[in-house]
């Protein structure tokens, strides 16, 4: 199994073809906002585009087919750039990251990081950016299909929500290749599953698929592989139709609860319920249901 685990973490070691995504559009090289394509050079490593019937949802998919999309530095840099174009976007209100139906991303890069030492990942911060995908005020649905090993894993735990394909598998084997996880795996997966479990595979190194890590509560739903993108699409959209200021401010408000206590959370709740008041949005939605209308949101 270690041996075959190593496979998967090592870019060179398998050839694999993205398989298409349900219904996936033809992508764009650089996201569309309300002023038109962003600058900057194309991506390398990623698909991006905007879908959905209004066009509010951010697709952003992994496509370094050949490494299993493992997560080289330059994929992670142009991750960030990507998101960053999606947050400044104001037609987006959610956003959906994805891979292949072979795999979301089958770890980090292990050929850029065999040689490095304590002192170039100290000094160098290595893997700090990688936080951005968590710092993003949009809401982030990982939709994971195939492999989601190590930073794979870890990556889609930084997002808000996940949805698995039947056949996929989460799991945190750098216990197998000597090391521990370093961009949140110890961390997150112990909130989502309790440490008895996330114990079991960070130690181990072992898989747990689909079904289980919905068990787990790692995952929301779980669905045929060939309906997964359809499924998260659909989610992103009904999110996108709500307020984006206010949905920012209901995702903060859930994520205080990973990262404080219980009364700290529940007073940043406070601070975020009453700041809705100062919102047209919060005005707008109360008066469209005591009038049996729907709402007209104006992000305000």
């Amino acid at each position: 199994m270690a041996a075959a685990l190593r496979a998967l973490l090592r870019p060179a070691a398998a050839a694999a073809t993205a398989l298409p995504l349900a219904r996936l559009p033809p992508p764009l090289r650089a996201p569309c906002g309300a002023r038109g394509c962003s600058a900057g050079a194309p991506f390398r490593y990623l698909l991006v585009q905007k879908t959905g019937a209004m066009k509010n949802v951010g697709l952003i998919q992994l496509n370094r087919p050949q490494a299993l999309n493992a997560l080289c530095d330059g994929l992670m840099v142009e991750l960030a750039r990507a998101l960053e174009a999606m947050e400044s976007d104001p037609n987006v209100g959610a956003i959906i990251l994805t891979g292949s139906q072979k795999a979301f991303a089958a770890g980090a890069d292990i050929k850029e990081m065999q040689k490095k030492t304590f002192q170039e990942c100290y000094r160098g911060g290595f893997l700090a950016g990688w936080d951005k995908v968590a710092t993003v005020r949009k809401p982030i649905i990982a939709a994971v299909n195939g492999y989601a090993l190590g930073g794979g894993c870890e990556l889609a735990m930084m997002c808000d929500i996940i949805y698995a394909g039947e056949k996929a598998q989460f799991g945190q084997p750098e216990i197998l290749l000597g090391t521990i996880p370093g961009a949140g795996g110890t961390q997150r997966l112990t909130r989502a599953v309790g440490k008895s479990l996330a114990m079991e595979m960070v130690l181990t190194g072992d898989q747990i698929s689909a079904q289980e890590a919905k068990e787990a509560g790692l995952v929301s739903k779980v669905y045929p592989v060939e309906k997964l993108l359809d499924a998260a699409i659909a989610c992103a959209e009904k999110i996108a139709r709500n307020s984006k200021l206010v949905a920012a401010m209901a995702k903060e408000s859930v994520n205080a609860a990973f990262e404080t206590t219980l009364t700290e959370g529940n007073r940043t709740e406070k601070r975020l319920f009453y700041a809705t008041f100062a919102t047209s949005d919060r005005e707008e939605g109360m008066t469209a249901f005591v009038e049996k209308r729907k709402a007209k949101f104006t992000d305000s």
